[in-house]
């Protein structure tokens, strides 16, 4: 058992999934998610005080809504900054910033990762495709499952896409952050 101040529990779990929510909006935009599924409504109602101030001064860049990316770094700054006082650590600004990218880069792909394994899971019960949940992570894993369906011969019906995108994400999440930790 970890002796660590609940402060730092509680701060690093709150700004945690604050940050997932306000990537999910970001993943569900870009994905062309549907804007009307409950749980969509649900993210966006829960980050649009932040990122509707954010999008008064920031503009999107063509169809990339680059005010919620600078507001899911600044927040991931402001744990890295608060995390680093309350254990007593001093970080120069620079130093958070790379932290902060390392995280946003690591929580991107756990998110998929996570939504794939949930979807193969549900998959083994056969939930109902109009179901909020499955819209959703349907949404965020047909990207990356499509082409790896496309690459696998045909197994009689068992789908083992999800495994082989598991191992690919997992495995280049590994090597980009090997990369970043080089820097």
């Amino acid at each position: 058992m970890q002796n660590e101040n609940p402060l730092i529990f509680l701060i690093d779990t709150l700004f945690d999934i604050y940050i997932a929510v306000l990537l999910l909006r970001f993943l569900l935009q870009q994905l062309g998610a549907d804007y009307y599924n409950p749980i969509a409504q649900f993210i966006v109602r829960v980050t649009q005080p932040v990122v509707g101030i954010a999008r008064r001064y920031i503009p999107s860049y063509r169809k990339v809504d680059i005010a919620t990316l600078i507001v899911i770094i600044i927040f991931i700054a402001i744990k890295v900054g608060l995390l680093a006082s309350l254990r007593g650590g001093n970080y120069s600004v620079v130093a958070i910033l790379i932290v902060s990218l390392y995280d946003f880069i690591s929580l991107t792909f756990d998110i998929f990762i996570f939504a794939i394994f949930i979807q193969a899971i549900l998959s083994w019960v056969n939930p109902d495709p109009r179901n909020p949940v499955s819209s959703i992570l349907h949404s965020l894993t047909a990207p990356i499952l499509r082409p790896v369906k496309k690459l696998l011969p045909d197994m009689g019906g068992i789908d083992i896409s999800p495994i082989f995108a598991l191992i690919g994400l997992m495995f280049l999440k590994r090597v980009v952050l090997y990369f970043f930790q080089l820097l």
